[in-house]
């Protein structure tokens, strides 16, 4: 009988994996259900295969049905089939279910592998839940699964990216003081974080620093960061030492390394010195890519030599067909500046025959430009061609405009074009109303001014203190003293505080 028993299960066994192979996933799960009606029944591996067959199958919510249908036959989940478990419900974010995993491991005296944990705290500190990440990352020691270097790295790189950075030294020592040698991936987790964060010389102090005299080998991520971190504070000559000891480490500069340089060259306006990194580039076999040659064409431009600029994109970047949007807003940026707005214009329409679309900037460039100018029919004309192209104005468009006219004391169309901007269904920001607010009270319209204040709130836009100090400094100007004290309590209750003129403007009319 037992033999009997024994046939059924192996042919049912058998019937379950072909289907699987077959890719027959809802034929496999009418015969695990038939399987567990019959006399010869199921054991825990029988549970462990098809459950695996179902998360390998993102199949999760029948995973769990079958997973709840198992516990009260006194059947469980091996550790690893566990950790598989606990790794595909990381991908559809189920952290709910995934509590509920780990405390029946604990209860039933299982771990899951050091990569499930992993993959558990990468999805943590991916979806800003860096405190249970932590609190995770803590209990792993006490429950039996020591922390290795990926562990490590994942926890530095999540303080790192929320700011956290007394916290992710402090884990990159207790690391060390573990006997864990750090490897490339956790040292470019913690310099670039640190980096980014304005720390350079902590980042380089913690790992180059520390651990140079051992001999130990950086990968060029690990220096193009430091590189780019002692450049973005102003220390050339940092980067620069940087450079010669990556060098003396058998580890050639790349592509990024030169364009770290050419990008602090071009922002100092270096430009003889950029253009001889240029030079050094081609010479080692390193082709200038198109960051390269837009890094250099801002430089000219910011140097005020446009003419210079488009030589270098006719001559050099067209020909290699390194230009693109970036290229063609630099340049046409540059020539709206000393109003060569003819060139501007020409770029603009030499755009579409070079195969690229202009973008929301590009257009924004030259309404800006020709409104400045006095231009309107131009601009209307820009605006009409942007409707055509289906170039959708975003929030920064609109408030460029209202900006601009505002400037040039048009307030009657920044006004209009206010109005365009919500009916067009995008939502003004604190930035987008001061534009119109300042305008309208340097315009003697504080009325209208107060009107927009007020209707901020409805909008769910909250004032900021830029919004507050516009307010009352134009409703002190037009001898609106009662109406100013009331804002000004709001602006307190908020927690902001009055500009120095601002402020000797409100005491000088309360006085007098």
């Amino acid at each position: 009988m037992h033999h009997t028993l024994g046939a059924h299960r192996l042919i049912y066994r058998a019937r379950i994996s072909n289907h699987v192979k077959a890719g027959l996933i809802d034929q496999a799960i009418q015969v695990f259900d038939e399987m567990t009606q019959t006399d010869c029944g199921i054991f825990s591996v029988d549970c462990n295969r098809f459950i695996g067959v179902l998360i390998r199958q993102s199949r999760f919510g029948l995973a769990q049905h079958y997973y709840h249908k198992m516990l009260p036959l006194g059947f469980s989940l091996t550790s690893f089939t566990y950790s598989r478990y606990i790794s595909g419900l990381c991908q559809i974010e189920d952290f709910s279910t995934i509590g509920c995993l780990f405390s029946d491991m604990e209860r039933l005296g299982l771990l899951p592998g050091i990569w499930a944990f992993n993959i558990y705290l990468n999805f943590l500190c991916g979806g800003n839940r860096i405190e249970l990440a932590l609190a995770v990352f803590y209990s792993m020691a006490k429950r039996g699964r020591e922390p290795d270097v990926v562990t490590y790295t994942i926890i530095i790189d999540g303080l790192c990216k929320v700011c956290r950075f007394h916290e992710a030294v402090r884990v990159w020592h207790h690391m060390i003081d573990k006997g864990i040698r750090p490897d490339n991936k956790a040292c470019g987790a913690l310099v670039i974080g640190l980096c980014e964060g304005g720390k350079v010389d902590l980042a380089y102090e913690l790992t180059v620093g520390s651990m140079k005299d051992a001999g130990a080998q950086f990968s060029i991520l690990v220096y193009n960061a430091l590189i780019s971190g002692f450049c973005k504070a102003d220390r050339i000559d940092k980067a620069q030492a940087m450079e010669l000891f990556m060098r003396r480490n058998e580890c050639k500069p790349d592509l990024v390394t030169y364009n770290v340089f050419l990008n602090y060259c071009c922002d100092k306006l270096m430009l003889e010195e950029a253009g001889k990194l240029i030079k050094k580039m081609e010479g080692s076999g390193i082709e200038p890519d198109i960051y390269s040659y837009n890094q250099l064409l801002k430089g000219l431009c910011k140097a005020n030599r446009p003419d210079k600029a488009y030589l270098l994109m006719e001559n050099k970047m067209q020909p290699k067909g390194l230009f693109d949007i970036v290229s063609y807003n630099t340049l046409i940026e540059a020539f709206c500046k000393p109003r060569h707005t003819r060139m501007a214009y020409k770029l603009f329409e030499e755009m579409g025959s070079e195969g690229i679309a202009p973008d929301v900037v590009t257009v924004t460039i030259l309404i800006k430009t020709f409104l400045r100018e006095g231009s309107s029919d131009v601009a209307e004309k820009l605006l009409d061609k942007m409707k055509v192209t289906g170039l959708l104005p975003d929030r920064i468009f609109f408030t460029t405009l209202v900006h601009h006219l505002c400037t040039t004391g048009n307030i009657g169309m920044a006004h209009s074009v206010f109005r365009d901007m919500v009916d067009q269904g995008i939502n003004p920001d604190a930035i987008s109303y001061n534009a119109l607010i300042n305008g309208l009270c340097k315009s003697s319209g504080v009325s209208e001014a107060m009107n927009l204040y007020e209707g901020m709130h409805t909008r769910g836009c909250d004032p900021d203190e830029v919004t507050y100090n516009l307010i009352i400094g134009g409703l002190i100007r037009e001898n609106k003293l009662p109406v100013a004290c009331g804002v000004w309590d709001q602006m307190m209750e908020k927690g902001f505080t009055l500009d120095n003129g601002v402020s000797d403007l409100l005491i000088e009319a309360i006085y007098t």
